[in-house]
C-alpha cells in the first residue's frame, strides 16, 4: 500500500530479519480480509508505505534471540494483533492478547498496520503472537482461520449460547460461510439469513438447518436467540432484529467505519425485550487454538480462491468491489 486510496503495487523489498523476541516466517499463505480495503482507504491512519495482510501462516526459517517455544521448521500462524507494549495503563490490567488490545494499548504491534503484513514472501513476527498449526492442516485452509475463523468463533463464544437456543447468522460471505460450519460443529440449530437466492442451497450444504431472507421470515420461523452479524451491511442486520427473541443477543462481528448500527423503534421496544448488543472481536489465543483444532479435524473448511503475489492488483480489485465471493488467499510459496 503506497498511499490512501492508491492501487496496490507489487514491489521488491528487503527480506526482514528476526530481531530479538521475533521469528522469521516463510509465508505459505496469506488470507485477504475486507479490513485490507479499509487500511488501503486510510482507516488505519497514515501507515504507508506498508504491506497489508493479517491472516498469515507459514514456516519458521529463523529464530531471534531470546525466543523460547518456537523452532526453525515450526508451522505457525499469526493474526491482526501480535504484541502489546506491556507498559501502558491498559496493558497493566494484564488482559489476554485480543483484538481489544489493538484498540486500547498505547503501542500495539499490529500485522499489516504498525508492522509489515503477510502479503509477502517473508514476514518477521513477534514470537508471542504466533500459534502452532495442527499437523496436516493445509496452509491455504489455515490462513482464513487467522481472522475469518477467529472472528466468528469469538463471536459464538461471546454470545454464550445455551443448550436449546437458536442461532441466526446474518450474511453468508467470507465470515458467514465459516460461521455456519462452526455452528454446526457445535451442535446448534442454525439459521442462515441472506438476500442472495443463489446462496440458499450452499448455506444448507454448509450445515444451516434453515435459510431465510429477512427478519420477517426469521420471525415466522419462530425467531432466534442470537444474531451473529458477519456482514458490514448493517441494514440487513437491523432488519433481522425483527426475528430476535426476548432476551436475545446481537453479536456484531461485521465492521463498517462509515455508518452506525441502529436499533429500530418500530414494534416492541428493544429495552422491553431485554435484548443486548454485544461488540465482538478476536477473543484471545485460546479461542484461536479452538478454531484451529476444529479446522484440523476437518469440521470447518473455508471456500477459497488463490492468487500469486503478482496478481495482487487484480485480487484487490476483486476484494474491494465485492466480487470476492468468499475468501481470497495469496500463496507466495508453494508446498
Amino acid at each position: 500500500m503506497t498511499g490512501a486510496n492508491k492501487p496496490w503495487e507489487v514491489q521488491e523489498v528487503p527480506t526482514p530479519t528476526a530481531e530479538p523476541g521475533q521469528v522469521l516466517v516463510k509465508v505459505h499463505a496469506s488470507g485477504m480480509c475486507y479490513t485490507d480495503v479499509w487500511a488501503t482507504q486510510g482507516a488505519g491512519g497514515d501507515i504507508y508505505p506498508q504491506t497489508p495482510g493479517h491472516e498469515v501462516v507459514g514456516e519458521i526459517v529463523e529464530v531471534g534471540a531470546g525466543v523460547h517455544g518456537r523452532e526453525v521448521g515450526d508451522r505457525v500462524g499469526t493474526t491482526w494483533v501480535q504484541q502489546a507494549c506491556g507498559r501502558c495503563d491498559y496493558c497493566r490490567q494484564y488482559r489476554p492478547l485480543t483484538g481489544q488490545t489493538a484498540m486500547n494499548c498505547a503501542s500495539p504491534r499490529t500485522t499489516g498496520f504498525a508492522a509489515q503484513g503477510g502479503h509477502a514472501e517473508y514476514i518477521a513476527i513477534a514470537a508471542e503472537g504466533t500459534v502452532l498449526l495442527p499437523d496436516g492442516l493445509d496452509y491455504v485452509d489455515a490462513a482464513p482461520m487467522m481472522c475469518a475463523g477467529y472472528t466468528t468463533w469469538s463471536g459464538l463464544r461471546d454470545a454464550e449460547l445455551q443448550p436449546g437456543e437458536k442461532l441466526a447468522i446474518v450474511g453468508i460471505g467470507g465470515l458467514g460461510h465459516v460461521a455456519i460450519q462452526l455452528a454446526k460443529a457445535s451442535g446448534f440449530e442454525t439459521i442462515a439469513i441472506t438476500h442472495s437466492p443463489d446462496k440458499h442451497d450452499l448455506a444448507k450444504q454448509l450445515g444451516a438447518d434453515h435459510v431465510v431472507s429477512n427478519g420477517k421470515e426469521l420471525a415466522d420461523l419462530g425467531g432466534a436467540d442470537v444474531l451473529l452479524v458477519t456482514t458490514n451491511a448493517f441494514d440487513a442486520a437491523e432488519d433481522a432484529m425483527a426475528g430476535l427473541r426476548p432476551d436475545g443477543r446481537v453479536v456484531l462481528s461485521g465492521l463498517d467505519f462509515t455508518q452506525p448500527f441502529e436499533i429500530s423503534s418500530e414494534g416492541v421496544p428493544f429495552h422491553m425485550m431485554r435484548q443486548r448488543i454485544i461488540g465482538s472481536t478476536h477473543g484471545g489465543q485460546r479461542y484461536l487454538g479452538e478454531v484451529l483444532d476444529l479446522a484440523g479435524q476437518g469440521k470447518v473448511k473455508p471456500i477459497t480462491e488463490t492468487f500469486t503475489l503478482d496478481q495482487a492488483t487484480d485480487a484487490f480489485d476483486k476484494l474491494s468491489t465485492g466480487k470476492m465471493r468468499f475468501r481470497g488467499v495469496f500463496t507466495p510459496h508453494k508446498g
